[in-house]
């Protein structure tokens, strides 16, 4: 039989079932002394504790929760957000490590597990690590694993080149920094093409710059196409600045005829160079003109 959804007084749809680590939206069943009933389509309940209830939470208002397990192991809910969600990517600070795993702020009151066999290194206290959050298919319960590489989709049909999409830096490395697109691919951002310093955790609004054959990504914090002329021109400044010895006499007031003669760029393009270069300290730009930095 085909369910119905459940429509509060207020209308909006209720969420078919309680469903643990993601945003439901529930209907206010009744009140208790401690906290107000909420349920689901199905009739499934789940607790919203006093510390959330407002004056406005009545019989029949729709609210939108998250739902985990609190300290007693009973599915909870809560008008807070986690810094990431089921099958999300965050930075969380370890808080406690046992014997048998590390607990990390995820910003609620109950801390998130990360167990002993999901984690590729020690966790120290005060550490930041990138984690997923994922859910124990036998318990209901929300747990993070540090091993991410097995959650990676290697079927890359429907993604080409130009594509926007959305990046979480993943890790530094010598090439530059490794990401994750979508919450769904592996990706790399090349050193050469940024010009802002990234940490893990940070996100970025991206571009897949090439579909690599190993089932990987090429990426790029700045679109295709309009972006190329500006590489360019970037490229053919420092290639300059190495040729003669880290100095050149031009600058944002030089003449465009200038500027044209000695690189071979427009004087538009050549200044959105210059930004580009000193928001990744690869140059100083004095009266006297560009130099390299540490030259």
């Amino acid at each position: 039989m085909e369910k119905t959804t459940l429509k509060g007084r207020e209308g909006g749809e209720v969420s078919p079932v309680l469903e643990i680590g993601r945003i439901n939206r529930l209907e206010v069943y009744k009140l208790s002394q401690h906290g107000a009933f909420l349920r689901a389509t199905d009739g499934g309940e789940v607790l919203l504790p006093n510390a959330y209830v407002t004056p406005e939470t009545v019989p029949g208002k729709i609210v939108e929760v998250f739902l985990y397990h609190d300290s007693e192991d009973r599915p909870v809910a809560t008008t807070e957000r986690p810094r990431a969600m089921l099958d999300e990517y965050g930075l969380f600070t370890v808080v406690d490590y046992r014997s048998y795993g590390a607990f990390v702020d995820w910003g609620l009151p109950k801390d998130l597990f990360v167990p002993l066999s999901q984690q590729k290194e020690y966790f120290r206290i005060g550490e930041k690590k990138l984690l997923r959050v994922c859910r124990d298919e036998r318990t209901g319960r929300l747990y993070a694993t540090q091993k991410l590489g097995k959650y990676f989709v290697r079927e890359m049909q429907g993604l080409k080149a130009g594509q926007e999409v959305e990046l979480t830096v993943l890790a530094k490395t010598p090439m530059g920094y490794k990401a994750i697109v979508d919450g769904r691919y592996e990706g790399m951002l090349f050193a050469d093409d940024l010009f802002e310093t990234l940490e893990p955790g940070d996100r970025r609004r991206g571009y897949i710059r090439k579909v690599r054959p190993d089932r990987k990504l090429d990426l790029s914090l700045r679109p295709p196409g309009k972006d190329a002329k500006c590489r360019e021109a970037i490229e053919r400044i420092l290639e300059t600045l190495d040729a003669e010895g880290g100095v050149l006499p031009l600058h944002y007031k030089s003449r465009p005829e200038e500027i044209r003669n000695r690189l071979g760029i427009s004087r538009k393009i050549f200044k959105q160079a210059l930004t580009r270069l000193l928001e990744g300290e690869k140059i100083e730009v004095k009266e006297e003109g560009i130099r390299r930095r540490g030259v």
